[in-house]
């Protein structure tokens, strides 16, 4: 996400703490199924290896001749046809030059069997008009390009900063549009008397744009929002601007900055990221996700004065643990990788003590009540999204020359500016090719 210094930024992000009360009832349109056996809640931590495999078994499958050119739409032509779609978007304020670098990298690196295609339907002052908005934009830009070429099959997606948001909200329509009965064709949890229920029912494997999906990967994704201390860094953590953050959001930053602060729609209705963190009767957020073999999020452990490492990791304050200083081999700045399996719990809910502190948060700003409600709403999301499984890759650009320039070194936004973020991008490359190669010797078994 390309984003100013400026006061637009108050469109960025934030989470909160935990919420311990009793969660009574739920949104009567929303509901969540589970996906995978219930699971320890603490996350494994098996490093490099989750990424290491035989390169010269994975350039033998996948070819070893580079793609040839990209066009002005966006789309890097290959001599052979590519089978496999990988749609890269932009943050706020941003545009399709955002990715020049990694859009080169990305395509020395993987070969003609990808098809990169750097999405333009949301830039700049597009982002402005609502998570919903701009998702819906992005759905039917991948949907055309999925439809006029034949030769593609699987699809992944590589999104920077609000990016992925609006991926996660295209993906739940692109999903909705193959599967219109999606939520009868996966496990659902059914509540009955405050126990969870497990309900098997036939299992389909979902298809987004009609492609098998692959790869969901975010960097510096808010997902939890960005109210609270330390979701909004550049304010400092000082009460009083992110006491005046949330009212001067929509001023500057539209719908969007209504949506991440959550303080969207009526009070009686559920925040739009809250929403995103179950399937709905519309869409399928959550089922969408859980189609993709693997969920991947980078996350920037500091200097990242845009998105705190806490909803870019969708983990808990007590969740945070200070990660080593020293880099992964092979990838700079990359200090840990863990994986953490999907949990077993009742999901997101908008109980009605939430909808009464929202209704104060939005008309009369109320320091204690407006901490509460944003509690309640991190502990919601973070129990709706822990349902599946997710690789969290924590980053760290404190011996970067200009660390303070995190939020753009991570996905290189100017290859001189912010090239402290390369090994990032290797990264990503190597966990994309690490899951072709296993999907290439799946299908030949």
């Amino acid at each position: 996400m390309a984003c100013v210094a400026s006061v637009a930024h108050f469109c960025s992000y934030r989470g909160a703490a935990k919420w311990k009360e009793d969660r009574k009832g739920s949104h009567p349109s929303c509901s969540l199924p589970s996906y995978g056996a219930p699971a320890r809640p603490r996350c494994s931590s098996p490093g490099l290896s989750e990424i290491s495999y035989n390169s010269s078994i994975a350039y033998q499958l996948m070819g070893t001749k580079q793609g040839g050119r990209t066009t002005n739409n966006g789309i890097s032509e290959f001599e052979h046809e590519p089978d496999h779609l990988l749609v890269l978007v932009h943050g706020i304020l941003a545009s399709p030059s955002d990715w020049k670098y990694a859009e080169a990298e990305l395509k020395r690196r993987l070969g003609n069997n990808f098809l990169i295609y750097v999405s333009s339907s949301n830039s700049y002052t597009k982002t402005f008009t609502g998570i919903d908005g701009a998702g819906r934009r992005l759905a039917e830009e991948v949907l055309n390009l999925a439809q006029k070429t034949e030769s593609l099959r699987k699809i992944s997606f590589l999104a920077h900063s609000l990016g992925g948001l609006f991926a996660r909200y295209a993906i739940a329509i692109l999903y909705s549009l193959e599967n219109p009965n999606a939520s009868q064709q996966k496990n659902i949890i059914s509540s009955n008397g405050g126990n969870a229920e497990k309900v098997i029912c036939s299992s389909t494997t979902g298809k987004i744009a009609g492609l098998e999906p692959i790869n969901f990967i975010t960097l510096a994704t808010p997902h939890l929002g960005v109210r609270g201390r330390r979701q909004l860094p550049f304010l400092l953590g000082v009460h009083f601007l992110e006491k005046l953050a949330a009212p001067l959001a929509p001023i500057f930053t539209g719908r969007t900055g209504r949506q991440l602060f959550l303080t969207d729609g009526k009070p009686a209705n559920p925040p739009l990221l809250l929403r995103m963190a179950s399937d709905c009767e519309d869409l399928k957020f959550i089922s969408s996700l859980a189609a993709f073999k693997i969920r991947i999020l980078y996350a920037n452990v500091s200097y990242d004065h845009m998105v705190g490492w806490r909803t870019s990791s969708i983990r808990r304050e007590s969740e945070l643990v200070k990660p080593p200083h020293q880099s992964l081999d092979g990838y700079k700045h990359i200090v840990n990788v863990q994986y953490c399996p999907p949990i077993l719990s009742q999901g997101s809910h908008f109980p009605h003590e939430a909808a009464k502190a929202k209704e104060v948060a939005q008309n009369v700003p109320n320091a204690q009540i407006t901490s509460d409600y944003h509690d309640i709403m991190e502990e919601e999301m973070i129990n709706g999204l822990q349902r599946i499984g997710w690789k969290k890759v924590d980053v760290s650009f404190h011996s970067a020359f200009w660390p303070f320039f995190a939020h753009n070194n991570i996905h290189v936004k100017n290859e001189w500016l912010h090239n402290a973020g390369v090994g990032v991008i290797a990264h990503v490359a190597d966990s994309l090719k690490q899951q072709e190669s296993m999907s290439l010797i799946g299908a030949s078994l």
